[in-house]
């Protein structure tokens, strides 16, 4: 044992590492579990005791040498700024991070801004918990619309004259822009609503709209197509053609579905549009004078149109995403498809 003693207080003092992986390395072979100077300090216990006092002495020098000599190391290996890789270079760039971009819908709700404010309309906003009034009542629902039942709408406190419910499209904030601006009034009202609906691939409980209302005297329905034309130009391609069908919708006589021409088929039919060379894109039409008047604006005297598009429907066309869930559920492969588009 003496022998072993003198051998390892020997090779602690000659001990020399170069990176803390190697000085780990020596910590583990002297003084670990299994290490060689702990497995003296078990072998001690079987040495006769008139010699314990001697050996004792000899094997807490060692350790303490050991001890030392592995801190003293690691100091060195600190201040020389070595790490458990000796091959690394602390001049080269560090690791490149991912940055952040724009969701796709709030890229596609910009764009949309960004083109009707070209036309001079404002941007209004509203709450997202509205009362039964500006939602269907000054919209011109009757009390027994459909939309009004709890299958479609999300209520917070039902069962009062005016309950309060999570917003089913934005055309509240048309009605509350009605309320407070002064005439000639030409807003876009964008913003988050809700409907109870089954999710799937081409619906979803909440969602976005961007809708638009201009009022002034003498505007007519030749006013609002040329909006669209412009709109649908602007936000699809120059060689972009529209289509108006008539459809109906309680706040505005006459109403209009609109169609632009298929930006993937160019209007020759595909399984986007169904072989048809269109997809619809918003409602229209012009305001249904009870609507101007609920709100104290003299129909006799004002005219006016609405229109309203579902930004995920836009977004959809735009870079044919066939699924609405995507938009979603926050697949990072997806959205990096985004990380390149540039806003208007």
């Amino acid at each position: 044992m003496k022998e072993q003693i003198e051998q390892l207080l020997a090779e602690v003092k000659n001990l020399t590492c170069k990176t803390e992986k190697d000085i780990e390395d020596a910590r583990v072979r002297l003084l670990g579990k299994k290490g060689e100077i702990t497995k003296l300090f078990d072998e001690f216990r079987t040495i006769a005791p008139e010699l314990k006092r001697e050996f004792g002495q000899k094997l807490n020098v060692l350790k303490k040498e050991a001890t030392a000599k592995i801190e003293e190391l690691k100091a060195n290996a600190q201040a020389a700024g070595q790490t458990a890789d000796d091959s690394f270079d602390a001049t080269l760039p560090g690791d490149i991070r991912d940055l952040g971009s724009r969701h796709p819908v709030s890229i596609a709700r910009q764009q949309i801004v960004s083109i009707f404010r070209k036309f001079g309309y404002d941007v209004a906003e509203g709450p997202e918990i509205e009362d039964d009034y500006h939602v269907f009542e000054a919209l011109n629902f009757p009390p027994n619309h459909p939309a009004r039942d709890m299958q479609d709408t999300f209520f917070v406190s039902a069962g009062h004259p005016n309950p309060l419910l999570l917003r089913t499209h934005t055309s509240s904030v048309q009605v509350r822009a009605m309320e407070k601006m002064q005439l000639p009034i030409r807003v876009i009202c964008p913003g988050r609503v809700f409907r109870n609906e089954a999710i799937s691939a081409r619906a979803h409980c909440i969602f976005h709209q961007v809708e638009g209302l201009y009022i002034d005297e003498n505007v007519t329905f030749a006013d609002l197509k040329q909006a669209i034309l412009l709109f649908a130009r602007e936000m699809f391609g120059p060689d972009t053609q529209i289509r108006m069908r008539p459809s109906y919708f309680p706040f505005t006589e006459p109403s209009a579905e609109v169609d632009v021409s298929c930006n993937i088929c160019h209007g020759k039919g595909c399984n986007i549009c169904k072989g048809t060379g269109w997809l619809e894109i918003l409602g229209c039409g012009m305001v249904d004078p009870n609507v101007l008047e609920a709100s104290g604006i003299d129909s006799k005297k004002y005219s006016g149109f609405a229109f309203g598009m579902g930004i995920e429907r836009i977004a959809m066309l735009k870079w044919q995403v066939n699924d609405l869930r995507h938009y979603f559920e926050n697949d990072m492969r997806f959205l990096r498809e985004f990380s390149s588009c540039v806003e208007v």
